[in-house]
């Protein structure tokens, strides 16, 4: 049954009062033959939201990372006592140990950030989930042997299409599952389009020399995006065309990241 008012109120105020713990254990797929394009990209922008909040953390990597996940998503991280998946939920966690990108941000900065975020998360990995899940070409050359590597047969060809009927339904209830490919393209460059604008003059999203929980979340679907080879590369190559997003991505590659670390 969903939790209520009080009862999640009770869970943050134990999440604060709970010790942090030496190092943070971040949990993801394998990354050089298993792990997908949307997963890759919400992964790499939990890692650089620990990095901005310069928190230690490990990352395990295991095959079955998806069915550990209390919500059955990629990434989730282990602190203490608790498990908390996604970035959002991620960012929140933090947040309630009292350590924020943005808590110093004025009202009307921080509404411009989630509805910037809630963007991201509406184009971007709705994008993703189609080109790797939908798209005919890219669901047989790279995420069905992807994705079922890492099991035996049959099991991998039932974890496939397990997995992709969720896929379906989601995107069918969001109304991207019947979008041509095409339209989920204009949909990316639109998402780019108002990124672009609005980090136009500026460092980082809020305007700052420093970044926060935005240009993590941007970046990790910005590079991954650009650096995950795929048929056609549509998406990489509708990226690409924006400077201002590729040079944010550079930036925050060279401040935070050795390269190691995101190859």
């Amino acid at each position: 049954m969903p939790s209520t008012l009080l009862e999640d109120s009770i869970i943050f105020e134990l999440e604060g009062q709970e010790p942090w713990p030496q190092t943070i254990t971040l949990y993801q797929p394998y990354e050089v033959e298993q792990i997908l394009l949307p997963d890759s990209a919400n992964c790499l922008a939990v890692q650089a939201f620990l990095k901005m909040c310069d928190l230690k953390f490990q990352i395990e990597l295991r095959s079955n990372a998806e069915y550990m996940s209390p919500s059955g998503r990629v990434p989730f991280i282990k602190c203490g006592a608790f498990l908390i998946s996604e970035f959002d939920n991620i960012v929140s966690f933090i947040g309630n140990k009292g350590i924020s990108l943005s808590d110093h941000l004025s009202s009307n900065c921080k509404a411009d950030m989630r509805a910037y975020i809630s963007l991201v998360n509406n184009v971007f990995v709705n994008a993703e989930l189609y080109i790797s899940w939908i798209d005919e070409v890219t669901l047989n050359e790279v995420t069905k042997p992807r994705h079922g590597s890492v099991y035996p047969w049959p099991l991998n060809h039932y974890l496939n299409w397990q997995k992709r009927k969720d896929v379906i339904k989601k995107l069918n209830v969001l109304g991207w599952y019947n979008k041509t490919l095409e339209e989920v393209c204009t949909e990316v460059k639109n998402c780019c389009t108002a990124l672009s604008d609005r980090l136009e003059g500026n460092t980082y999203f809020s305007g700052e020399k420093i970044p926060n929980e935005l240009d993590a979340l941007v970046f990790g679907h910005i590079f991954t995006i650009i650096t995950t080879p795929l048929p056609g590369n549509k998406l990489a190559n509708i990226v690409q065309s924006y400077q201002l997003l590729v040079n944010l991505c550079k930036r925050i590659e060279t401040s935070i990241f050795s390269p190691q670390a995101i190859m």
